[in-house]
């Protein structure tokens, strides 16, 4: 019987600095990450028994079944998977939190004798997640974000910017990446969490105020700066409070400490 090749969704996930952690954590933190994993898979209605997993020592690659709707793979999957690993890291210990890159990709994969898949999808898949962008917005997330994921272009057209319920455009970013031989461009996306906007371009002046220039993001993109006469304002925040913008350009913030709300 000759190998087969398919067209599936392949998703792969890495632990963020899972180096030197020692035998017993990186035995838990694995463990863990292959439980949110396989729950998340369920939860998006895909057979976990039907998808080809491998290991990549700190991390798992998934070629999903035939016939899988892509968007399934952004939301609920994705979601799911944020919200189990910071479940897991509320109550770990420095040693065995989580912290994930990912990358979802699509294409034709040449499916074996054995179970096996190869083919260039996974070879993009492999360059994808090793990518500057995601790494770099992972290192500078707040320490609660704890995904962070790369959509192919070809991934990203078919399943972000047609209102697929869960999916909002605006949470996605374009970078441009180069990794070995591979330039290409992918979509950033951080679950539950804000993006900062882009950076300069290396050597870019720094911008002076919001109107003069770009500001950076965790990307290592650049936004263009607002027309002229217009301002742009840029904010993320985490925590309890309450903010309150007019479009005039005035800005209140009133932040609520714990011993205030309890009086």
């Amino acid at each position: 019987m000759e190998p087969e090749w398919e067209y599936r969704a392949v998703l792969a996930v890495d632990i963020e600095r899972s180096a030197g952690r020692g035998n017993t954590a990186l035995g838990r933190i694995r463990e863990a990450l292959g439980t949110a994993l396989r729950e998340s898979v369920e939860r998006s209605g895909i057979d976990w028994r039907a998808c080809l997993i491998d290991d990549l020592g700190d991390g798992l690659r998934l070629v999903a079944p035939a016939g899988v709707r892509k968007t399934a793979l952004v939301h609920p999957l994705l979601h799911e998977l944020a919200v189990r690993l910071r479940a897991h890291n509320r109550m770990a210990g420095p040693t065995t939190r989580i912290r994930v890159r990912g990358a979802l990709h699509a294409g034709e994969v040449r499916l074996d004798r054995a179970g096996g898949a190869t083919g260039r999808p996974l070879e993009v898949l492999a360059r994808m997640l090793d990518a500057a962008p995601v790494r770099t917005a992972l290192e500078r997330a707040p320490e609660p974000v704890c995904v962070a994921v790369l959509l192919s272009q070809h991934f990203h057209d078919e399943t972000v910017g047609h209102d697929y319920p869960g999916i909002d455009p605006e949470a996605f970013r374009r970078v441009t990446f180069t990794t070995k031989e591979h330039t290409a461009d992918a979509w950033l996306h951080l679950p539950g969490a804000p993006l900062d906007p882009p950076e300069p371009a290396p050597g870019a002046p720094a911008p002076s105020g919001a109107a003069s220039g770009t500001a950076p993001d965790a990307a290592g993109e650049a936004v263009a700066p607002p027309p002229a006469g217009h301002s742009a304002m840029y904010n993320q925040a985490w925590g309890n409070g309450t903010v309150n913008a007019l479009r005039s350009g005035t800005q209140n913030i009133h932040l609520t400490r714990p011993e205030d709300r309890a009086r």
